[in-house]
């Protein structure tokens, strides 16, 4: 018999990757470049011509079995070195090497976190609108995923219901600053009460509180937007990072979890790790990656677009009166939707070749995402689509 967990899941595919298809099937009728595609949050940018030349030099000049063999299991020491000078200089953190875990994205980082401070019927308490794959990440786990309901006025932590919720089976917090879906940023009163929280709720316990801190999205950030490192205000934190955002490689397959030095087991969180590995079958990133990344490790590609797009969006929908907090970072916006039923609004839009992702699945009903990591030239086009749906049908 096959297993039943994972059939059921089939039922519950991904809202996401639906509407992707069905852009995609779209697409191939009337030309894709007709098609408002805003499912798939896909970076649109090019990665640094510095990584591509990167490797180049890696494939032309270095040995095969350095490029293609087997990395050690917690990753590439150089690398992992690397990485942890960059966020040593970047945020004023004391990372060594022994605190970096190199792994296959921030997916594979979450992996991970979660496996190494949950136990089966463990608690995980994340915060709505959050992204819909926390709960296979943390439910297959056999921790519990439980979602603080949001606060709708800026999508901050609704730190009363949050209290509520806390108890001596929370394990951890799973935070994603900035965020996915609404694109808003944790200030840093924010992560400094949510810090002072866990450390009394800690001592209350008696155990460990970790803070799983989600950051594909951290070089991602707008107009001055204040964006504080969470390690920075809370020792028991775990950093899960990838480059699919900041370099433009979602198909690389490339992070890391960071230990921050100060936490509990901090010398033997990575090994850990490296444990975890031998039972969901990671076995490590790509070689050739891992070396390329760690050559533009404080590089970023040109990311000034999502910034042009979300303006181009954000005035559109406030000019056709939307409702909408207004994004510090990410490539997303979350409007609330112009009917209760955000599946229905989602639905409509497609006769308008408009592919919006209702935000049901992100612990929001009412609210709809849009991921424009697309072409500003196609954004531009959109917002014609965009005022047609509207006047049309509202």
């Amino acid at each position: 018999m096959i297993a039943q967990k994972y059939q059921k899941m089939l039922s519950g595919k991904s809202a996401i990757r639906e509407l992707a298809e069905f852009a995609a099937k779209r697409g191939e009728e009337i030309g894709y470049e007709n098609v408002f595609d805003y499912s798939l949050g896909n970076p649109s940018v090019p990665v640094p011509a510095e990584f591509t030349q990167v490797m180049i030099d890696l494939l032309k000049n270095e040995k095969p079995a350095k490029l293609h063999g087997y990395s050690p299991s917690l990753g590439i020491t150089s690398v992992r070195e690397k990485i942890a000078q960059s966020l040593n200089h970047r945020f004023e953190m004391n990372y060594t090497k022994e605190h970096i875990f190199m792994t296959s994205g921030a997916a594979g980082a979450l992996a991970h976190a979660l496996r190494c401070v949950t136990e089966p019927e463990d608690e995980v308490l994340t915060f709505a609108p959050f992204f819909p794959e926390y709960h296979p990440y943390v439910d297959l786990t056999g921790a519990e995923l439980k979602v603080v309901p949001p606060s709708k006025s800026d999508f901050q932590i609704n730190f009363a219901l949050f209290e509520e919720m806390l108890n001596e089976k929370v394990a951890a917090i799973l935070i994603n600053s900035p965020n996915n879906p609404s694109g808003i940023v944790y200030s840093t009163a924010t992560v400094k009460h949510l810090a002072d929280i866990l450390r009394q709720k800690e001592k209350e316990y008696g155990h460990e509180i970790f803070i799983i801190s989600d950051e594909p999205y951290r070089e991602i950030l707008f107009g001055g937007t204040d964006a504080p490192y969470i390690s920075k205000f809370y020792a028991n934190t775990l950093s899960c990072y990838s480059y699919s955002k900041s370099l433009s490689l979602p198909g690389e397959r490339i992070g890391y979890v960071a230990a921050n030095p100060a936490c509990k087991d901090a010398d033997e969180i990575v090994s850990i790790c490296g444990q975890i590995s031998r039972g969901i079958g990671h076995n490590c990133p790509p070689s050739l990656i891992q070396l390329a990344v760690a050559e533009v490790v404080d590089l970023t590609c040109d990311m000034s677009v999502y910034e042009r797009n979300m303006k181009l969006i954000y005035n559109k929908l406030m000019e056709l009166g939307f409702t909408c907090v207004k994004p510090g970072g990410t490539f997303y916006i979350f409007p609330k939707a112009l009917e209760e039923d955000a599946k229905v609004f989602c639905k409509k839009a497609l006769k308008y070749d408009l592919i919006l992702v209702p935000g049901d699945s992100f612990g929001c009903p009412g609210y709809f995402r849009m991921a424009y990591c697309i072409e500003t030239e196609k954004v531009e086009r959109s917002l014609a689509a965009l005022e047609k749906f509207v006047q049309g049908e509202y």
